[in-house]
């Protein structure tokens, strides 16, 4: 089927909730895509952060091969042999004690706010009360579905669906003595995405973590970290959080953790871990034989390769490289990110969709995200002749700045988010 047929099937048939670009991939190596007629496209933006290992990995093909004859499936009430060998490498990495299996990152974090009202409860019953009530930051995005909507900040996710869960509150971004004065023993978690992604790639301070992780302490509260866009391995260290200097007391991840099959994960200590006992949440999927072997196979291959010293390498060149063309053009605001999560933000909305759309003729795939960011979170296994080809291209792009600025504001509409 060529991409007008299926355009007009997809049309027909499915429910309109994305708004596609009109390229059709059939194939895909290392990191590049393929169209269907064979034209290779530079992706830096892997699937929205998922394709960690670029494309045709010989470490996810071969797991796959191995596994897939074998069992797919067995369901929860039975054990495998490949949730322990991943719970293993998860806990080593991350430093939390176990894990929770499911399929996405919205399910995970569906899990962790479950697990700190369940938290909340325990505590009430067995030393102090807790309230059942969160704070989440400003800017944040945790996901699509109905509680993670409701700890997502911006309207436009939330209203379509309104009421969502009741007794959540923002925290201005980065702003301690906000965070201290809307927290309380009402508040049973505080929500944080150590670098948020959605909301155009902003860092969370040092100081406001320490200050999250202080207050959870004076009551008990949970400190809950978002890591599904950055963390394993996006950054340089496996998590986000370990720049910070603390810990949380629930980890949730997903979109790399399998190289491209769907799986999330909740990690959390032992003292939290208590709160949830058999049948008080579950999924029919998560943790299956398939994605678990999979999942095992990029943490290796990842240490094998010595992919978290390239990703420091390889993204610091790329910032310095991004700083050196910002101070040549005065519509480039700002470059944010930490290893190979990283923001463009550019002077409008209409500059940044028209440079996205210009950078994709070029045959270069990256997205717009907050508006007025572009958003780079590239395969790890990228290399410095990608970003000299991908800095080649912008410079040509923001040269033409006038001419993209009238197209794009003859093109109403937004690139693809989350």
């Amino acid at each position: 089927m060529n991409l007008h047929d299926l355009q007009a099937a997809e049309n027909k048939l499915l429910v309109q909730t994305y708004q596609r670009s009109p390229h059709l991939f059939v194939e895909g190596r290392g990191v590049h895509l393929i169209d269907e007629n064979g034209v290779e496209y530079l992706d830096l933006l892997s699937g929205i952060g998922v394709s960690a290992l670029g494309y045709s990995h010989p470490a996810i093909a071969a797991a796959i091969t191995a596994q897939a004859p074998r069992l797919l499936h067995t369901s929860n009430l039975f054990f495998h042999e490949h949730t322990v060998p991943l719970a293993l490498r998860l806990t080593e990495i991350s430093g939390m004690d176990r894990v929770f299996f499911c399929n996405s990152g919205t399910e995970a974090w569906e899990a962790a706010l479950k697990i700190a009202r369940a938290h909340a409860t325990r505590l009430s019953t067995f030393s102090k009360p807790l309230g059942r009530r969160f704070l989440a930051l400003e800017h944040s995005f945790h996901g699509r579905t109905i509680g993670s909507v409701a700890t997502t900040h911006k309207l436009k996710y939330r209203t379509p669906f309104a009421p969502v869960m009741p007794e959540v509150d923002f925290v201005r971004f980065n702003d301690t003595e906000h965070l201290r004065e809307l927290f309380s023993s009402d508040v049973c978690a505080i929500c944080i995405e150590p670098i948020q992604g959605e909301g155009g790639i902003h860092a969370v301070s040092k100081e406001f973590f320490a200050a999250a992780r202080e207050l959870c302490d004076t009551t008990g509260a949970l400190l809950l970290a978002d890591e599904i866009q950055c963390g394993f391995g996006r950054t340089g260290r496996w998590f986000a959080f370990q720049h910070l200097g603390v810990s949380p007391d629930v980890l949730t991840v997903a979109k790399p953790l399998a190289g491209g099959l769907p799986i999330g994960c909740m990690l959390v200590t032992d003292e939290v871990a208590q709160s949830f006992s058999p049948g008080m949440h579950g999924t029919t999927f998560g943790g299956g034989p398939l994605v678990t072997a999979v999942a095992a196979a990029v943490i290796d291959a990842i240490r094998n390769d010595d992919l978290l010293a390239r990703i420091r390498d390889v993204g610091g060149y790329f910032l310095e490289q991004l700083n050196l063309l910002a101070a040549r053009y005065p519509g480039i605001r700002e470059v944010r990110g930490r290893g190979l999560m990283i923001g463009l933000e550019l002077q409008s909305a209409d500059h940044a969709e028209g440079v996205a759309a210009a950078m994709l003729d070029r045959r270069i795939i990256l997205n717009r995200t907050s508006e007025t960011v572009l958003r780079f979170l590239p395969p790890y296994i990228l290399e410095r002749t990608h970003v000299d080809q991908t800095i080649a291209a912008l410079t040509e792009v923001l040269a033409d700045a006038p001419v993209l600025l009238a197209a794009a504001a003859s093109t109403p509409g937004e690139s693809f988010h989350e």
